[in-house]
């Protein structure tokens, strides 16, 4: 019998059991691609994932605009914008560790919370309430987002084959959900105030919940008979195998993707917390803001394609490697193209009168840029961990680089608003360069590791 792929294991073991008329149903769902025990749950975690980031993108003009309309600085907003990461960063071992006993548990109860927390931040009225609601915004990402981590893992432990597409899906539907949510935010914010935009995220997290809910578990249903079997044997070894510390000691691939992704979250703090500003200076308000970032998640809908069918043709590690050089490349050149106003007569540019002017058009351009070379990157990070996962621990392995990200995450608002501060007014999108500089540094790490499972 065959012996190249998971399914064909499973057939054999269920033709000595109930004979030939299962192994035929089997091989008909390779043939067709995606099985039918795949496609259901996978469906129903895109369409739930689309309708959340709906909501997340109807918020993310809003960020950096809330805090300047209570008379924060760009530093103190940093702040603000970098609180949830401080609880994502001290729930993700716990979460990994839960997500790895039960994924429905951990999505349901991190849904509900994050419904509490976005209702909490848009009724707080003061700098404490507002911190305690991000805050819990960040306990309850933490949760929902390793159970789906390990939801996609072992979905996508399934389809090998695949993985690298189905994963451009899912960050096709999250782009696709910004893209939607992106301008209707930025409308909302102006026709009803900057708070109203938090609670199109409870709505969203209310409705994920509840698609959630259909789901079935997956812990475990990826595994053939003879794996099951031996898995509660090994279970304290995999537990030791899935350490933090000891990944780090034994495994040059798991060191590249820390340090990748600590760069790839320079880069989303700059899209938070600098770059709706610069919009919003360069393309006329919240509105122009927002539509920058509903066409940055139009365009990351090609760069998530790109990055799944790379990851599939020539390996998860170079595809990574390259899209996110080109993510860095752009961020890096936006107070380049920011300059150039004086330099470039504005008639060389069709696109003047939508975006204000050839400055504009540049700065635009690059974000663009941005957006499609990170939404390639992400389903190549993602495969090139959920090869290298430990089996049994995968949500504990996977929540390894997005730890180190989150603990980036808590300093780099910060940091670029303190860069913006200081020198905005000198080198306006000086903040993007230093965002940039990191992510092409981040990416360099992944050309020092050599491809295959570790």
């Amino acid at each position: 019998f065959d012996t190249t792929g998971s399914s064909s294991l499973r057939s054999t073991s269920q033709t000595d059991a109930l004979g030939q008329k299962t192994t035929t149903d089997t091989e008909e769902s390779d043939e067709s691609g995606i099985p039918p025990e795949v496609l259901k749950p996978f469906s129903l975690l895109i369409l739930s994932q689309f309708i959340l980031f709906l909501g997340v993108g109807a918020v993310i003009p809003a960020i950096p605009l809330y805090g300047q309309s209570i008379g924060l600085s760009s530093a103190s907003n940093g702040i603000v914008i970098s609180t949830p990461a401080v609880a994502l960063l001290l729930v993700s071992r716990f979460a990994g560790v839960f997500a790895d006993k039960g994924r429905k548990a951990a999505m349901m109860s991190g849904m509900f919370i994050i419904a509490i927390a976005d209702a909490g931040t848009a009724f707080s009225n003061n700098l404490a309430t507002l911190v305690v609601a991000r805050l819990g915004l960040g306990l309850g990402r933490g949760l929902a987002e390793a159970g789906e981590r390990g939801m996609l893992t072992d979905l996508a432990n399934q389809t090998p084959k695949l993985r690298g597409r189905a994963l451009a899906i899912q960050q096709a539907s999250v782009g696709i959900g910004i893209a939607i949510g992106a301008p209707a935010g930025g409308y909302i914010v102006e026709e009803y105030g900057v708070r109203s935009s938090f609670l199109c995220v409870s709505a969203a997290a209310i409705a994920a919940l509840g698609l959630y809910a259909l789901l079935p578990e997956t812990v475990g249903n990826s595994l053939t008979s003879v794996e099951a079997s031996t898995a509660i044997v090994e279970e304290k070894s995999t537990e030791n195998e899935a350490d933090w510390m000891e990944l780090l000691k034994t495994s040059q691939t798991w060191r590249s993707l820390t340090i990748c992704q600590a760069g790839v979250s320079v880069g989303y703090a700059c899209k938070i917390a600098i770059i709706p500003i610069l919009a919003s200076t360069y393309l006329g308000g919240a509105t122009g803001a927002g539509f920058l970032l509903s066409a940055a998640g139009l365009s990351g809908l090609g760069g998530a394609v790109i990055g799944g069918t790379l990851s599939d043709q020539i390996g998860s590690r170079k595809a990574a490697a390259l899209s996110g050089t080109i993510s860095g490349i752009a961020l890096a050149s936006i107070p380049v193209g920011l300059s150039l106003q004086d330099r470039i007569g504005s008639d060389s540019f069709s696109f003047e009168t939508v975006v204000g002017g050839p400055d504009a058009t540049i700065f635009a351009g690059l974000v663009i840029l941005w957006s499609v070379a990170v939404s390639a990157q992400g389903p190549a990070l993602t495969s090139l961990g959920q090869l290298n996962a430990k089996k049994g621990a995968e949500a504990t392995s996977l929540g390894l680089p997005r730890a180190a990200g989150d603990a980036t995450y808590i300093a780099a608002p910060l940091i670029l608003g303190a860069v913006s501060d200081r020198l905005g007014d000198i080198i306006p999108g000086a903040a993007c360069a230093v965002a940039g500089f990191a992510i092409i540094i981040g990416s360099a790490a992944l050309f020092t590791v050599e491809d295959g499972k570790e």
